[in-house]
């Protein structure tokens, strides 16, 4: 789980107007946040196989908004991808 603090200075980073806590840049750079997490937690519990399922998941939602940004609109998709590094 992410921090209220660790949240609310996500979504202030990544947000597309004020009251926005939804978009999709938001919810991938938070699901970004949490797979990294995650990631570190397999580093010393590697048999944590539950937690890996939720990682797939977590991967496997954010693939889908990615998608979703890249049909709709490219240049927010490669912004988005730029800021958190997840592509080459």
């Amino acid at each position: 789980m992410l921090a209220r603090e660790q949240k609310t200075n996500i979504i202030e980073k990544y947000k597309t107007h004020t009251s926005d806590t939804g978009s999709p840049e938001v919810q991938i750079a938070l699901l970004s946040e949490r797979i990294g997490q995650l990631t570190e937690h397999f580093r010393t519990h590697k048999k944590d196989h539950a937690s890996r399922r939720g990682l797939l998941m977590m991967v496997s939602r954010r693939r889908g908004l990615l998608d979703y940004l890249k049909k709709y609109d490219t240049e927010r998709y490669k912004a988005v991808i730029q800021k958190l590094g997840i592509r080459k």
